[in-house]
């Protein structure tokens, strides 16, 4: 498995009243288990928690606030001007964001006023992990120990899932247990293969 791949998480996004287009939320919490994906292969159930100092030291020098990750939008905030704030506190990643003025910002703005987009995400890669399996009830759980860098945030029009007033994995997080599945897969037929050999 590749380390440091790109990943993408899911939180809640809401709106202020003040005249500036500022929104805040959470990207993150803290301890929360949460269903990722189930294998059809193995029928393993796949969970995910994030650790309280999983953020310590991970690199959020210049991290983007976007729109559903996209590159072709224009950056809506950013932490190197400070119009983007990041901070883990008690229950996660908390961030703060003064939305730029522009068509696309105030369009952005007022969808996640009215509620149309009340979720966010960010992406990141991983320095340190931990996946603990319990075969009897075949449930695998990667518990993220330290994040390594964290890319952006962004709003999204569809997070992965609920975790009741969060969301926090998108699509591709489910790639990292079919990749770890495939390579269980693989390692078995090997060894089917060497016993069929000297058998």
């Amino acid at each position: 498995m590749t380390k440091h791949k790109k990943e993408i998480r899911a939180a809640q996004l809401s709106a202020n009243e003040e005249g500036r287009l500022t929104v805040q939320g959470y990207a993150a919490v803290f301890n929360e288990s949460t269903l990722i994906w189930e294998s059809d292969y193995s029928g393993y159930k796949y969970f995910e928690r994030v650790d309280p100092k999983a953020f310590e030291g991970a690199d959020m020098s210049d991290v983007c606030f976007k729109y559903n990750h996209q590159d072709i939008a224009m950056v809506l905030a950013r932490t190197r001007n400070k119009t983007l704030t990041l901070a883990a506190d008690e229950h996660g990643l908390s961030i703060r964001a003064d939305i730029a003025q522009t068509s696309t910002g105030k369009d952005v703005y007022e969808l996640i006023r009215r509620g149309d987009l009340d979720k966010m995400s960010f992406a990141f890669t991983v320095e340190k992990e931990q996946v603990e399996y319990d075969e009897k009830e075949k449930i695998c759980t990667r518990t993220i120990l330290k994040f390594d860098k964290i890319f952006d945030v962004a709003v999204v029009d569809f997070p992965a899932y609920d975790s009741t007033e969060i969301s926090t994995v998108e699509g591709r997080s489910a790639e990292y247990f079919q990749e770890m599945e495939a390579k269980a897969k693989e390692a078995e037929e090997r060894k089917k293969l060497l016993l069929r050999t000297y058998l």
